[in-house]
């Protein structure tokens, strides 16, 4: 009996000493600190303050679970792979791409598949999906899905009839000592005048060089057909190649009256403009004898999380959060830019933006961006001697052949 008694009273001395520990072991945790967080998210430069206010949400929606440190840097969304994959481990942990850019980022490792992609996936308009897909698997945050271009006019100066062709457009702009303003030292822009012509440019099957037909030399338009027709456009008044950023600064010192450029100038071309702004999709232009509707690139933003990052648990989060269907209406009202969200994209707001419309009527002549790495530079070499009406004098076709070339190397 007394061998019992001591049994029990030292099972229950035991049983106290374990609870003791784990009360003591569950003090220590909940006075634990919180783990501390730094995370990097790069983004254009004029996302800034929108980012800014989203990453400052995301920090109150989560406060008390980590120390956050989240910082905003400017990186050109063109230029997004590039910058990563120069050095992963030392890149952005959240980053901000166009959708042509995905392949590369995938192939070099810098993504990882999307764990949640089927609620991701759900939650976005199935082009933007595609987008943002390799093998079927999802490897970035649908962001927008209005990585296009149409035409801004201002009405003072440009009617709406001649808003439908670029030579009204050119004649009411240089009737008035204006500019129509296009950038045709990107290569983005320039397929605009070979997109609608039977002449061809993609991607082989290999997903790394291309195909390209533009120096065709028979058919209904061929590749010299539109060359010349880039000198004519190039030797008006009312014409001027210039980039995005000194096609809004013209728009703002009076300069310029029309141009070609996306949802993304939209606010700030309202604020000079007011009444005036007019938005239509791309006009036709003049080649060979007929009028051809000028064609465009069509494409969506998407978010990426770094696989290289300290925090990727915390990094797919943020960019969940930056993605959501609250923030992409937070994206619109600030920046006018078009959501990939479901929801958002059925919202009355988003229908009745005049930008959206013309994204929408000049989808009809759009192709998504699929094209390797050798399409830009060779473009953009022939296109900005077309520009500056071929000083050299070089034969068109030569240009030509030289250009497409290029776009085909290995």
């Amino acid at each position: 009996m007394r061998k019992r008694v001591c049994g029990l009273l030292l099972s229950l001395l035991c049983i106290t000493v374990f609870m003791g520990c784990g009360l003591t072991e569950n003090k220590e945790l909940d006075n634990k600190e919180p783990q501390k967080v730094e995370l990097v998210v790069w983004g254009a430069e004029e996302d800034t303050e929108l980012m800014n206010q989203i990453i400052q949400s995301f920090q109150i929606e989560y406060q008390g679970q980590a120390d956050f440190e989240i910082l905003f840097q400017v990186q050109g969304e063109s230029q997004c792979k590039d910058a990563l994959i120069g050095g992963l481990e030392d890149g952005a942990d959240v980053f901000t791409f166009a959708d042509d850019q995905l392949n590369a980022l995938a192939a070099a490792g810098a993504l990882d598949p999307i764990e949640n992609a089927d609620e991701i996936r759900n939650r976005n308009l199935s082009s933007t999906v595609e987008a943002a897909t390799v093998n079927n698997q999802l490897y970035a945050y649908p962001l927008t899905a209005d990585n296009g271009y149409f035409l801004y006019y201002n009405k003072q100066y440009i009617t709406e009839e001649q808003a439908k062709t670029l030579d009204g457009i050119l004649e009411g702009a240089a009737a008035n000592d204006k500019l129509f303003t296009m950038d045709w030292s990107s290569a983005w822009y320039v397929y605009s005048f070979f997109g609608n012509t039977g002449l061809q440019v993609g991607l082989n099957n290999d997903g790394i060089t291309n195909y390209c037909t533009w120096n065709q030399t028979d058919g209904d338009i061929r590749g010299i057909d539109v060359a010349q027709a880039m000198l004519e456009i190039a030797g008006s008044s009312g014409f001027a190649s210039r980039t995005d950023q000194e096609f809004l600064n013209g728009v703002k010192d009076g300069s310029v009256v029309a141009g070609v450029s996306g949802v993304w100038n939209s606010v700030a071309i309202k604020e000079t403009w007011g009444e005036n702004t007019g938005v239509a999709k791309l006009p036709t232009y003049s080649c060979n004898g007929d009028q051809l509707q000028m064609a465009s690139f069509s494409g969506c933003k998407l978010i990426g999380v770094n696989a290289y990052s300290k925090h990727v648990e915390w990094a797919s989060r943020l960019a969940e959060w930056i993605t959501n269907e609250e923030n992409q209406r937070l994206r619109f009202k600030m920046r006018g830019q078009g959501p990939s969200n479901i929801v958002v994209a059925d919202s009355a707001e988003i229908s009745q933006s005049p930008e959206i419309a013309a994204l929408l009527e000049q989808s009809e002549f759009s192709q998504l961006q699929r094209v390797g790495g050798k399409f830009w530079d060779p473009v953009s070499k022939f296109a900005g001697n077309m520009a500056a009406q071929n000083p050299s004098g070089q034969n068109l076709q030569e240009q030509l052949d030289e250009m497409v070339e290029g776009v085909c190397a290995r």
